[in-house]
């Protein structure tokens, strides 16, 4: 027997500022793909749901990836790799540590007021994006992912919904 759909989520209620609005939709996307993750059934969370060999687990361990490049300034040497979480993590390690990365970027974020400025780094020999363009790349790339874990969340136990 198929779950019973998730009800739908709106959209955030943000405050009015650029800020407000690019953080608050930001945060609405990172709940939900966690979600999506966070009671997915084994093996079924880490078995490829398309040929590309896509799966829950991995999409959310690549989410932790970026989080983690983009806002703390950590490197990727393999970009590809970042889509396959070790055999050994469980659902709970991986959503634990993607909301661990999460909690990381709001602190780097919350001492950000002006989103035209750098984000600042530890690695001083690379440039930084701005405030703005981290929280929109951000966004799109959760956003981009969390159709993938829709879908891939639904071919598994039919469950769908924000």
């Amino acid at each position: 027997m198929a779950p019973a759909p998730r009800r739908d989520t709106p959209p955030p209620r943000t405050g009015t500022s650029e800020r407000e609005v690019l953080r608050g939709f930001l945060d609405h996307l990172r709940v939900s793909v966690a979600a999506k993750v966070e009671d997915a059934p084994e093996p079924d969370v880490r078995t490829a749901g398309v040929p590309s060999g896509t799966n829950l687990l991995g999409l959310l361990h690549h989410l932790t990836s970026v989080e983690r490049a983009t806002f703390l300034g950590e490197r990727v040497a393999d970009w590809q790799a970042t889509f396959r979480a070790a055999p050994a993590d469980t659902v709970a390690d991986v959503v634990a540590r993607y909301r661990t990365a999460v909690a990381r970027a709001n602190e780097v974020l919350d001492r950000c007021a002006d989103l035209a400025v750098p984000l600042p780094r530890p690695h001083l020999n690379r440039p930084a994006p701005s405030v703005r363009w981290a929280l929109t790349h951000m966004i799109e790339e959760t956003a981009r992912h969390a159709g993938h874990a829709d879908i891939l969340r639904e071919r598994i136990d039919g469950a769908t919904g924000r």
